[in-house]
C-alpha cells in the first residue's frame, strides 16, 4: 500500500501501489497541461466507507509514497478510462481496474 501525501498539512491518502501508480500518470499529465480538477474516491471501510474528494491543482504540493520496490506494469486501458474521466465535469473519480485488459512493458513511475 502507497500513500500520496496532499498539501502542506500532509493530509495521507492510502492506495495500492499498482492503482496509485495509474493516478501518478493521470495526474501529472494533467497538472503538465496546467488542468486542475477534482479527485474523488470511496473511502476504505476502516475509515468509515464514505466518498471523499481533493481539488488537484499544480500549486497544491502532492508527495507519492510507494512501499514496493519494482514498477507495476501499466495498464493503457485503465489509464485511458482514469484520464477521459479526469476530463469530464465531474473531476477524476477512482476506479477499479477493468478486467482483461492488457498491461504495457514496464514503465518507471
Amino acid at each position: 500500500m502507497g500513500k500520496i501525501l496532499y498539501g502542506d498539512a500532509g493530509t495521507e491518502i492510502i492506495f495500492d501501489d499498482r492503482d496509485m501508480a495509474h493516478l501518478q500518470l493521470v495526474i501529472g499529465a494533467k497538472l503538465r497541461r496546467r488542468e486542475s480538477f477534482f479527485f474523488t474516491w470511496k473511502e476504505d471501510p476502516s475509515v468509515g466507507e464514505g466518498r471523499a474528494s481533493i481539488w488537484i491543482d499544480a500549486a497544491i504540493p502532492m508527495y507519492f509514497k510507494y512501499y514496493g520496490s519494482k514498477a507495476p506494469t501499466i495498464n493503457r486501458d485503465w489509464l485511458e478510462l482514469l484520464t477521459l474521466s479526469a476530463n469530464s465535469a465531474q473531476g477524476m473519480q477512482f476506479m477499479s481496474e477493468p478486467q482483461g485488459a492488457p498491461d504495457v512493458p514496464k514503465l518507471k513511475v
